[in-house]
Formats: C-alpha cells, sequence, structure tokens
C-alpha cells in the first residue's frame, strides 16, 4: 500500500483545509517546494499536490509553485484542481507531474475524461472522485451533485481510467480515521481501478485499518504535517500490505 503525502497550496503557500472549507485554513509552510524535498527524504515515493486556488478558479493558478515542486524532487509528482480542458492537462504534463487528477471536469464532461485518456495515455489521467454522504462533489466541494460515487466510479473504469482517488469529505482534514466502509466499497465496484484513499487519517492505525479494503494507496495529509503520522515509519509499516 502506497503513501502519498499531501501538500495543497492556497496563495503559494503550503496548508490544510478542514472538511474542505476555505474558510478553515491553517498554514504549515511558505516552500511547497521545501515540504516536497522533506517527504522525499523521508521515504515518499510520490507526491500528492493539490492546487486549492485552481479548484476554486476553475483554471491553474499555481503552476509556478507545481513546477518548483517537480524540479526539487526525483520522485513523482500527481497533481490536481482547476483543470477544465486538454490544454489544462497538456500544461500540467509539462511542469513535470506523471498524473494529472481530473476532478469537476470529469463529472460535468465524462466523454472529456476519454478524450484525456486517448491523447495522453491511461497512465498520466487520473480521476478524483470527492464525496460527500455518497455522492459526488464539485467545484473545490462547493456544490454536491446527484451522482453516486460508486455509480461515478463505474462510468470512469468502463472509460479505461486506471486511477482514482477516492476523498471522503465528511473525514477529510479531521484527523478523525478514514471512511474504512466506503473506501471498502469503492475498491470492490471497480476492480480494474487502483483506488487511492483520501481524507481523515490521523494516525499510523488509521492507515492500517485501510488493510484488506482493496486499495492502492493512502493519501496522508494534516497527520503528517501535525506530526501524528511519522511518514518513515508508516512507509516501513505499510510496505508488505
Amino acid at each position: 500500500m502506497r503513501l502519498y503525502p499531501a501538500i495543497d497550496i492556497k496563495d503559494g503557500k503550503c496548508v490544510r483545509l478542514f472538511k474542505g472549507r476555505f474558510d478553515d485554513v491553517t498554514v504549515y509552510g511558505d516552500s511547497p517546494a521545501e515540504m516536497a524535498k522533506k517527504w522525499e527524504l523521508l521515504g515518499a515515493q510520490y507526491i500528492h499536490v493539490v492546487d486549492l486556488d485552481g479548484a476554486l478558479a476553475g483554471e491553474s493558478v499555481s503552476a509556478q509553485a507545481i513546477k518548483s515542486i517537480c524540479e526539487s524532487v526525483n520522485v513523482s509528482v500527481q497533481t490536481g484542481g482547476g483543470v477544465r480542458c486538454l490544454e489544462d492537462i497538456e500544461k500540467r504534463l509539462s511542469l513535470g507531474v506523471k498524473r494529472v487528477i481530473l476532478g469537476t471536469v470529469a463529472v460535468s464532461d465524462p466523454g472529456f475524461v476519454k478524450k484525456a485518456i486517448e491523447r495522453f495515455g491511461a497512465e498520466s489521467i487520473v480521476v478524483g472522485i470527492d464525496a460527500k454522504d455518497g455522492f459526488v462533489a464539485t467545484h473545490g466541494w462547493e456544490k454536491v451533485s446527484t451522482l453516486g460515487a460508486v455509480q461515478f466510479a463505474k462510468q470512469m473504469q468502463d472509460m479505461g481510467v486506471k486511477t482514482i482517488v477516492y476523498t471522503d469529505i465528511s473525514t477529510d482534514g479531521t484527523l478523525g480515521g478514514s471512511n474504512v466502509d466506503a473506501m471498502r466499497e469503492m475498491a470492490a465496484a471497480v476492480p480494474d481501478v487502483d483506488v487511492i484513499a483520501s481524507g481523515g487519517i490521523g494516525s499510523l492505525d488509521d492507515i492500517l485499518a485501510l488493510e484488506g479494503t482493496g486499495v492502492e494507496g493512502v493519501i496522508v495529509g494534516k497527520a503528517l504535517y501535525t506530526g501524528r503520522v511519522d511518514l518513515t515509519e508508516a512507509i516501513e509499516k505499510t510496505k508488505n500490505l
């Protein structure tokens, strides 16, 4: 089970939100690139980066910060937030990222996902499914649709998507533990897809609780920044799961 340290960028800084609320922000560092280097040094093999300003604006806002991250580390980077067209994907890939995460646009225009895979390859495209009470949320989590998260994931699997980041918004940033049942349900529903669990990790036990759910990896954010999870220890404990 792979661990993905999360770097959320707002106003050029490294921050964390509480339950996805943009009015509840904690700043953890002025340099996202320095933070990425720290996580790499501690053993991370993949960095998860979100352009929070981009997610709200509907366009890339933090391109320079993302580029700096990619130039600062030798590990792979995946990023999302504000990706709305094929040119946006191309720009992100040109910054040096390995995978681009499609969120709002995948919900509003599922056919776009198919076009993106055809142009850039399934290995370069990730679909981010952010759910609130089992329904897909969009536009930086500000809007909740009537589309079921599992239903949508199956649709994405049929289009050839190979990786999904599944976030349970109600747990995100709370340090209260992942929604284990939801992650298990999602992984079982799309057996041909690597599901990355996101939201709520507050301890090593929370990470280990996902063993057996079928998820490929876990995104860890606030728990790393507050010292509640030691990344090196967590990687060691999960490398054989």
